[in-house]
C-alpha cells in the first residue's frame, strides 16, 4: 500500500485497539460504580476516585506533552496502556486476597492516571502526521466514537460478565485488552515530525519543555481565553457528569438495568454526534461549532436536573452527548492548524490541563454538597418541589438545573467575545514556510 493508505490503516488501527482497551476500562468502572453506591448509599466514594483521577493528570500532564513531541509517539502510547495494566492488576490483586478497602480504588486510581495522561496527547499529534489537512475534521470526529462506542458495549458487556463470572474476572477482561493494546500499537509506522523554529526556542530542560505548550497558549491570547471557558465549562460538567450514577440510581430507585439503558442512550447520542459531525465537518469559522454547542449541553444538564421520569431523563443524556463531540473536533482540528506538529504533543497536554485545573475541586465539592446539602433539603417539603420535585434524587437534580443554567450563561458570555470569537482571524495558520509567528494577538 503507498504511504497515505498505509498511514490510515496506522490511524483505524489505533482507533480499534484503544477502543477496545477503554471498553475493558469502562467495564471495570461501572462495575466497581454500581457496587460502591449499592453498599454505601453516598455519591461522596465516586467523586473521590474521580479527584484521585484527576488531580495526578493536572500535575503531571505537561510532562506527558514532553514525551509525546521527544519520543517516538508508539512507545508513549503503550507506556500509557502497560502502566494503567498495573493499576488494573493490584486491585485484582486486592480483591483476590479479600483485603480490599475504598482507599485502595483511590491508589489505583492514581496509578492510572500518572500512566493514562501519556495517551492523549501522543495520539493527537499523531493524527496530525498521519491525516491530511483535508481529511483532518473527519477524522477528528470518527475518533471521537472511541468514547460513546464503548460507553455503548461496555455497561451491557459489564453487566453480562459480572452476572456469570464477577467482578474479578470483569478485571481481567479489563487486563486482556490493555495487553492487545500495547502490543498493537508497538508494531504500528507513525511519521516523526520535523523540528520547528518555534518548537527550538521552546527551551531544551525539561521544565522549559514542560512549561512549552503553556507559554505557547498564554502568548496566543485567544487560545488562551478559549480554553479558560473550558475549564470553566467542565468544573460544571464534570461535576454533573460524577453525580450522574447516584442520580439514575436515585431517581429509578436504584434500578442497575434502567441505570446501564440510560447510560447505553447516552453513547448512542454521542455515536450520532460524532457520525454527524464526520459527515457535515461543522461549520466554518469553527468557533460556531464550539460555544452554542456548549450551551446545548447546559440546557441538557438543566432539563435533566428538573425531571424524575427515566424516559425524560433518557432524552436529556441523549441529547446533551451529541454536543461534545462536535466541540472536541473543532477544537483539536484549531490547534493542529495553528499549532507547529512537533510542539502539538505540548500544546494538547497544556490545553488538557487548562481544561481540567478546576475539575478536581468539582469532584471534591459535588458528593459533599449532594450528601450533605441538597439531598437532606429536598427530604421534606421544600420550595425547589414545583421544579425538581422532592425526596430522593431532588436535591441531586436542583444541582444539575443550577450548574447547567451557569454554563449556558458563561457559553454566551464567551461567544459574544471579539477575541473568542474571531480566534481563527486573529492566529495565523502554521506553515513550515511561515516560522515567524507572531507571538501575540
Amino acid at each position: 500500500m503507498d504511504g497515505n493508505q498505509r498511514n490510515f490503516f496506522t490511524f483505524y488501527s489505533l482507533l480499534i485497539t484503544q477502543t477496545l482497551s477503554l471498553i475493558g476500562s469502562q467495564m471495570t468502572s461501572l462495575a466497581i460504580g454500581i457496587w460502591i453506591y449499592e453498599q454505601t448509599g453516598n455519591a461522596s466514594p465516586l467523586a473521590f476516585v474521580a479527584f484521585f483521577s484527576f488531580l495526578p493528570r493536572l500535575i503531571s500532564v505537561g510532562f506527558a506533552g514532553v514525551f509525546a513531541d521527544k519520543y517516538d509517539r508508539r512507545y508513549v502510547m503503550a507506556l500509557a496502556d502497560a502502566g494503567q495494566a498495573i493499576g488494573t492488576f493490584v486491585l485484582l490483586g486486592v480483591l483476590f486476597t479479600g483485603v480490599f478497602q475504598i482507599w485502595h480504588l483511590y491508589v489505583v486510581a492514581v496509578i492510572q492516571a500518572v500512566f493514562g495522561v501519556f495517551q492523549q496527547p501522543a495520539f493527537q499529534a499523531s493524527v496530525t502526521m498521519l491525516i491530511p489537512d483535508k481529511h483532518r475534521d473527519r477524522a477528528n470526529a470518527v475518533q471521537l466514537l472511541t468514547g460513546p462506542v464503548a460507553g455503548i458495549i461496555a455497561p451491557t458487556f459489564a453487566g453480562m460478565l459480572y452476572a456469570f463470572i464477577g467482578l474479578q474476572g470483569v478485571i481481567i477482561v479489563d487486563l486482556v485488552t490493555f495487553f492487545v493494546g500495547a502490543t498493537v500499537v508497538l508494531f504500528l509506522d507513525i511519521p516523526k515530525p520535523d523540528r520547528s523554529k518555534v518548537a527550538a526556542e521552546m527551551g531544551t530542560s525539561i521544565w522549559m519543555q514542560a512549561l512549552a505548550g503553556l507559554r505557547y497558549v498564554w502568548s496566543r491570547r485567544p487560545l488562551f481565553y478559549m480554553f479558560l471557558f473550558m475549564g470553566i465549562n467542565n468544573f460544571f460538567v464534570a461535576g454533573m457528569f460524577v453525580l450522574r450514577t447516584p442520580y439514575i440510581l436515585a431517581r429509578t430507585g436504584n434500578d442497575e438495568i434502567t441505570l446501564g439503558l440510560i447510560m447505553s442512550v447516552a453513547s448512542a447520542g454521542a455515536i450520532f454526534g460524532t457520525v454527524a459531525m464526520s459527515i457535515w465537518g461543522g461549520f466554518r469559522p469553527r468557533i460556531h461549532n464550539i460555544l452554542p454547542s456548549a450551551a446545548m449541553i447546559g440546557l441538557s444538564l438543566a432539563f435533566m436536573g428538573t425531571q424524575s421520569s427515566p424516559y425524560w431523563i433518557a432524552a436529556a443524556a441523549f441529547f446533551g452527548a451529541i454536543f461534545p463531540s462536535i466541540i472536541n473536533a473543532s477544537l483539536i482540528s484549531i490547534l493542529q492548524i495553528k499549532v507547529p506538529p512537533d510542539l502539538q504533543g505540548r500544546v494538547f497536554a497544556a490545553i488538557q490541563q487548562m481544561s481540567m485545573t478546576l475539575m478536581p475541586l468539582a469532584y471534591l465539592v459535588v458528593g459533599p454538597l449532594a450528601d450533605n446539602v441538597f439531598e437532606p433539603a429536598a427530604d421534606g417539603g421544600w420550595q425547589f418541589s414545583g421544579v425538581v420535585g422532592s425526596g430522593t434524587g431532588a436535591g441531586m437534580g436542583l444541582m444539575h438545573l443550577i450548574a447547567g443554567s451557569t454554563v449556558v450563561i458563561v457559553a454566551m458570555l464567551f461567544y459574544f467575545y471579539p477575541k473568542v470569537r474571531h480566534l481563527e482571524t486573529i492566529l495565523p495558520d502554521f506553515t513550515p514556510q511561515s516560522q515567524e509567528e507572531i507571538a501575540t494577538a
